[in-house]
C-alpha cells in the first residue's frame, strides 16, 4: 500500500498533532480511546512526526478530550436517533467511525478541500456520511446541509484557529440553520491562548491562534439562540476521569492539580456544551 505525502502547512498541520496523539495513545496497553482508525491512518501517511514534539501526555490529554466529545455526541444521538451531525474541522479525526451511529444518522464531516481530499485516502465511506471541502468562514457550504432535523454541531480544536471577528458571525449562522439541537466545543482564554502558542508541537506547525473565550456567557449574549448546559474546566473531576490522570508524568499531575486546586486556572481551556 502506498504511503500518503502531507504536505500541509500552519492550522492545517495541526490535525497532524492531534491524528498523532489519538493513534499513538490508542496504541497503548491502557489506552482510553482506543481509536483503532487513526492508528491505522497513521500507518499509512509518510511524515516525520518527531518534529511534532508530541509526548506521552499530549496524547492522554487529547485521547480525554475527545472520549468526552464522543460522550456528548453518543447521548445526544440516544434521544435523536435521526439527528444529523456537523463536525467541523473535522482534520483526520475518525469520530464518526468511533461512535459508529446509526444509518439513520446523517453525519457531515467539513474542512479545507485538500483536507477532505487526504481523508478520502485514508478512510473508508459510511452509509450517510458526507465529506464537505470548504473553509469554515465561507458562509455558502452551510446550504448544501438540510436543515430539517435536530443538530449536534461539535468543533475540536478548531474555533481557536479562526479569526476572532468571524467565530461568532459562524455560531450564528450555524445555529439559525437548523431548528434546534447542541453545540459542543472547546475554548481557551487569553491565558490559554498564550500557552499554546508556547507548546512546542504548535510551534513547529506555524499556525497562529486567534480567538479566544473568557466568560461562555458571553457566547449567551452574542447569540441569543445558544444556552450553556456544561461547563467542563480543565480536568475537573465533574467531567474527567480521574484515573486518566495517574497515566500522565509526574509534571503533568502536578500541573493537573493547580487546575483543581484554584478554580481560576482551570479557566484557561474548557469543554462547552450549549442547547439551542
Amino acid at each position: 500500500m502506498t504511503a500518503e505525502k502531507v504536505s500541509l502547512t500552519g492550522e492545517r498541520q495541526t490535525l497532524l498533532i492531534t491524528l498523532y496523539g489519538k493513534g499513538e495513545e490508542s496504541r497503548l496497553p491502557d489506552s482510553l480511546l482506543h481509536d483503532r482508525f487513526a492508528a491505522a491512518a497513521l500507518d499509512r501517511i509518510d511524515h516525520d512526526f518527531e518534529q511534532l514534539k508530541i509526548n506521552r501526555d499530549i496524547m492522554i490529554g487529547l485521547a480525554m478530550r475527545a472520549y468526552i466529545l464522543d460522550r456528548w455526541t453518543r447521548a445526544f444521538l440516544a434521544f435523536h436517533p435521526d439527528a444529523t451531525v456537523l463536525h467541523l474541522g473535522c482534520g483526520l479525526d475518525s469520530r464518526a467511525f468511533r461512535v459508529d451511529p446509526p444509518a439513520s444518522v446523517r453525519w457531515f464531516d467539513v474542512d479545507y478541500p485538500e483536507v477532505v481530499d487526504l481523508r478520502r485516502r485514508l478512510y473508508p465511506g459510511r452509509e450517510n456520511y458526507t465529506l464537505i471541502g470548504a473553509s469554515l468562514t465561507d458562509p455558502d457550504w452551510l446550504g448544501t446541509v438540510p436543515a430539517d432535523r435536530p443538530a449536534l454541531i461539535v468543533a475540536e480544536g478548531v474555533f481557536p484557529y479562526l479569526p476572532a471577528d468571524e467565530t461568532l458571525p459562524l455560531l450564528s449562522r450555524l445555529t439559525n440553520h437548523f431548528p434546534g439541537g447542541e453545540l459542543a466545543f472547546d475554548a481557551y482564554s487569553k491565558l490559554g491562548l498564550r500557552l499554546i502558542r508556547k507548546q512546542p508541537s504548535i510551534r513547529a506547525t506555524s499556525a497562529q491562534v486567534h480567538w479566544s473565550l473568557e466568560d461562555p456567557r458571553l457566547i449567551e449574549k452574542a447569540v441569543p439562540r445558544l444556552v450553556l448546559v456544561q461547563d467542563l474546566r480543565s480536568y475537573q473531576p465533574q467531567g474527567y476521569d480521574p484515573r486518566q490522570i495517574t497515566r500522565m508524568s509526574r509534571a503533568a499531575r502536578i500541573s493537573v492539580s493547580l487546575f483543581r486546586l484554584f478554580p481560576a486556572v482551570g479557566k484557561i481551556g474548557r469543554l462547552l456544551r450549549f442547547r439551542f
